[in-house]
């Protein structure tokens, strides 16, 4: 039997793909040919033309379309090395001299550890490397892997340095810098490395399509949502602006380019319409669908559209297990590793990485499910640490503490703080307090304190305070101190129209309709007729809709609004000025078309954005959901309580970060595209019970019972 030596190899992105070569130079050179007066004009014209295609020719050569891969990193038996286009060795950390390496969780940063001190070798998505990966791999190799709390440049102190070649105290440092271990991150590598062993050397259990092969379907199909617009869409406005470009610029040669505006306008045509094929073809590679075919015999995973021959077949045999959760996945315009919201693992029956499977955009619930369901070992982190609340305890004064048996009370027209004897050591009179408000947070009743100028003072749960809800609210309200209890409020309300609806008289339309229906359905004997003795109803109520139950509605904030208002004025001006650029000699020459355009081309701006604004869109929170309306009162989305996860804002790699609307599963269901005040949407939120933050969050820290 051979003997294959172990090692993992990083990400890293293969050759071959058709690009520009040197796209930006040239597209310079093109705009300032077309700024010079050549004659004669066809000359003019072809070379613009030939400069702006250069690139793109260039990248057709077998030459520069030979796969030639990036460069890599790689731990083996040989040590930690990075490995160029050449196969050569760039750097190398021989394994003899390494005595351990080491994963920081502030920065991510791969440390080795040798005889002289240590080496940070660099970020481990930059290197392309997987924690879980690493931490196998090294421990495999017989190398001590250690998971530390803090950054790299944390793990020895910078004044400690100083003091040793200062004054010399080597002999009275203890021995080992690095900072306490961050204990759950290892555990939990510690936890999936178990869980890979037990694949590897355990038979598999019983499944539902091993029990019963018709329990599950042979082969199920897995792909993101297709892109939007489509690929051909996007193919097509490429090819339109580069046909629009070639057209304007033989235009104006035909007309003449004597004037310096006419060169000036075919440069910007050149501009635009070489600016317009390399945004289309930049997201033309973004436009990607993952596709996943799950068997019960192999996996076959496609990324990248077009590249039949780069679908990853991997046999079932060959895979012990394979892990989901967050990884790594290709840049598809740069190539470079780039983090992703979900990945796929697939190690082999001696704990290598066969595989690393993209499944970028994926609902990872019904991934793990569906390879589970085929028979595949499925491994995923264990659960993220609790969520601390935002607000704590910090606003208590230190009384509070040093009070045996404090609890908060109603004095007079005031609150205050009473010991256990019943006697008030602490009061806030009644003039200080600006509003009371009772609310709930994460099933705990919690109290906000305002001062008179509507600020935000004080902040805790009531359980911590040693007072309920009802008695707070009770006596504050005898006191006639502002108190604030909407959702006690709300279910009085709900109460009171509950019995008022039970005793109206119902409608005897619906109930004649009913035995209608059910004569005409069943096609039997005739229903009775309804007898004169009285008998009970029970009138059937639908239950509110996001739009229509009572809730907050939020609009986008002011600066926003103003924000906007200037953008749109600010591009119809720039649109203003490239078309009397583009357009003046046709019309009276540029300072004539000028005057006219630039006025035109602001009240365009102030009475197309009025339009848009007067009908723009509100976001509505209630407790029977969240929806979108517009001023108008057409609903662009609503989404039920049942089908939210949380509210919150989506921290993306490769996009500004964002406010989503979470399902239950993690998934983003919904975005909302214009920006409401922060503060406003968490109150409305927790007034109503819908969760705010990340789906992740549905294990918040309960609030400490005594101070």
């Amino acid at each position: 039997m051979r003997t294959v030596e172990h090692e993992l190899v990083g990400l890293a992105g293969s050759g071959g793909r058709w690009r520009p070569v040197a796209a930006g130079p040239f597209t310079v050179l093109a705009v300032a040919l077309a700024l010079l007066p050549i004659r004669p004009v066809w000359l003019w014209a072809a070379l613009i033309g030939a400069v702006a295609a250069f690139p793109w020719l260039l990248g057709a050569i077998p030459e520069a379309r030979r796969r030639r891969p990036r460069p890599y990193w790689r731990l083996s038996a040989a040590g930690l090395e990075r490995v160029g286009r050449g196969g050569l060795t760039m750097v190398s950390y021989e394994r003899s001299r390494i005595d351990g390496l080491a994963i920081t969780t502030g920065d991510g940063v791969l440390t080795v550890f040798h005889r002289f001190g240590r080496t940070a070798v660099g970020g481990m998505t930059a290197m392309g490397l997987e924690p879980l990966a690493v931490f196998v791999a090294a421990r495999r190799l017989g190398i001590p892997m250690h998971v530390l709390d803090g950054e790299a440049t944390d793990l020895l102190d910078p004044a400690l340095d100083e003091a040793l070649r200062v004054s010399g105290l080597e002999d009275d440092v203890p021995g080992g810098g690095p900072l306490p271990r961050d204990h759950a991150a290892e555990k939990r590598l510690l936890d999936q490395e178990a869980a890979l062993l037990a694949a590897a050397h355990e038979p598999p259990p019983e499944t539902p399509s091993r029990r019963a092969p018709r329990a599950t379907p042979d082969e199920q199909r897995l792909a993101t949502p297709e892109p939007l617009p489509s690929r051909r869409r996007i193919m097509f406005l490429g090819a339109l602006t580069a046909l629009l470009g070639a057209v304007m610029i033989v235009r104006i040669a035909l007309d003449g380019t004597g004037e310096f505006g006419a060169r000036l306008a075919a440069g910007c045509w050149a501009l635009a319409a070489i600016g317009g094929v390399l945004a289309a073809r930049r997201r033309l590679l973004r436009a990607a669908q993952v596709r996943w075919t799950i068997t019960a015999e192999r996996l076959r995973v496609r990324a990248r559209p077009g590249r039949r021959r780069e679908t990853q077949d991997l046999r079932a045999e060959n895979v012990a297990a394979v892990v989901v959760g967050p990884g790594l996945r290709l840049d598809p315009v740069s190539g470079e590793p780039r983090r992703a919201d979900l990945a796929a693992l697939a190690f082999g029956h001696r704990l290598e990485l066969v595989a690393r499977l993209p499944a970028h955009g994926l609902d990872g619930f019904q991934l793990a499910h569906a390879l589970d369901d085929h028979g595949y070992r499925v491994i995923t982190p264990g659960a993220g640490a609790p969520r601390r609340p935002d607000y704590g305890l910090e606003g208590l004064p230190e009384i509070f503490a040093q009070v045996p048996g404090g609890r908060l009370v109603v004095e007079g027209d005031g609150l205050g703080w009473a010991d256990a004897a019943g006697d008030v050591v602490l009061k806030m009179p009644q003039d200080r307090i600006g509003g009371i408000e009772l609310l709930t947070v994460s099933g705990h009743a919690w109290i906000r304190l305002y001062d008179s100028d509507g600020d935000e003072f004080f902040s805790a749960p009531l359980s911590a305070l040693r007072i309920s809800r009802t008695d707070l609210r009770d006596s504050a309200r005898r006191a006639g101190l502002p108190v604030n209890d909407a959702e006690y409020d709300a279910y009085l309300s709900a109460a009171f129209h509950s019995a008022m609806s039970s005793l109206s008289a119902p409608d005897p339309e619906p109930a004649a309709a009913l035995s209608a229906q059910g004569v005409a359905h069943e096609g039997a004997a005739p229903q009775p007729e309804p007898s004169e003795e009285p008998g009970f109803v029970f009138p059937v109520h639908t239950p509110p809709s996001p739009v229509t139950a009572p809730g907050t509605v939020l609009d986008a904030t002011r600066r926003s609004r103003v924000g906007t208002y200037g953008m749109s004025v600010l591009l119809c001006e720039a649109v203003a000025l490239l078309g009397a650029v583009w357009l003046g000699p046709d019309l009276g020459g540029f300072n004539t078309t000028a005057m006219w355009s630039i006025p035109a081309g602001l009240m365009v701006g102030l009475l197309g954005y009025w339009l848009y604004d007067r009908n723009r869109s509100q976001l509505r929170v209630s407790s029977a959901g969240v929806a979108v309306i517009t001023r108008r009162g057409r609903v662009e989305w609503d989404l039920a309580r049942d089908r939210l996860g949380g509210v919150g804002i989506d921290d993306a790699v490769e996009r500004m970060p964002r406010l989503v609307v979470w399902g239950p599963s993690g998934r983003v269901l919904r975005q909302i595209t214009f920006p409401p005040d922060l503060g406003e949407l968490r109150r409305a939120c927790e007034r109503y019970g819908v969760p705010w933050g990340p789906p992740d969050a549905d294990r918040p820290a309960p609030p400490p019972p005594e101070l």
